[in-house]
């Protein structure tokens, strides 16, 4: 004879226990029985997949005044279905699993030489996010760095860093040379190219596991110092940083 485990343990027992899972799993966990249903409906859950200090990111959003009104109202479970749907675009944003993500644009970055106008310069461009990004006209070597503090990421969390780029139209020098693409704090897969929208496309740098948030710095790299061959139309819009797994 099979038990109903709902018929033993209480609805805020399969709550919390929905919480230990996904936000996938939990709104599959709706189609089991009315009791699940509702258990997966607590704020228990949700609550637990809204980063911790996610009405500060709210509160320092260019969002306007009426919409904060309205997130603050909002129960934890309303809140995370709202973001989801109308995410926050600041330098950090929240990924579907509840996770933040962070982009640092162009000007966030150390490149080498970038503020000599014979070697790079800035523009903007309709299909980027940011101000200005930065356009490679000519260098022998190439040395972009990004660095992140840990503690503003998701804790127990593994990342992977992307340089987001696209080329323009006269590009020359990138044809079958290598570069070293790096993350400080590990690095696995490194050199894979995808592309995102708009044009842009992205190249993984590496990845880290961001344990407790007090690892001090992720720094990640793209360098090319090792030859004299002259480079020229890399287009670069920054280095994304999100939880693996969430493209």
């Amino acid at each position: 004879m099979r038990t109903d485990i709902t018929n033993i343990l209480p609805e805020e027992c399969i709550s919390y226990i929905l919480s230990l899972t996904s936000p996938t799993d939990v709104c599959r966990s709706k189609l089991v029985s009315p009791v699940f249903r509702s258990a997966a409906d607590s704020d228990t859950i949700w609550g637990n997949f809204l980063p911790s200090d996610c009405y500060d990111i709210i509160s320092n959003a260019s969002s306007s005044s009426s919409s904060k009104l309205l997130t603050s109202s909002m129960s934890k479970t309303q809140l995370y279905f709202h973001l989801c749907k109308n995410p926050i675009i600041i330098d950090n944003v929240l990924a579907a699993t509840g996770k933040k993500c962070y982009m640092l644009g162009a000007r966030r970055l150390s490149i080498a030489w970038a503020n000599t106008p014979r070697y790079w310069r800035w523009k903007r461009v309709p299909e980027s996010r940011f101000s200005e990004v930065a356009e490679l006209k000519e260098v022998w070597w190439l040395d972009v760095k990004g660095t992140i503090e840990t503690k503003i990421l998701s804790p127990n969390t593994t990342y992977v860093a992307y340089l987001v780029y696209k080329f323009s139209s006269s590009r020359y020098g990138f044809e079958k040379k290598p570069v070293d693409l790096h993350v400080e704090l590990g690095e696995s897969d490194a050199g894979r190219t995808f592309q995102r929208r708009w044009g842009w496309m992205e190249v993984k740098l590496g990845e880290f596991f961001n344990e407790h948030g007090d690892d001090g710095k992720a720094t990640c790299s793209l360098r090319e110092v090792d030859n004299y061959t002259l480079k020229k139309g890399l287009i670069i819009e920054g280095i994304d940083i999100r939880p693996k797994d969430s493209r």
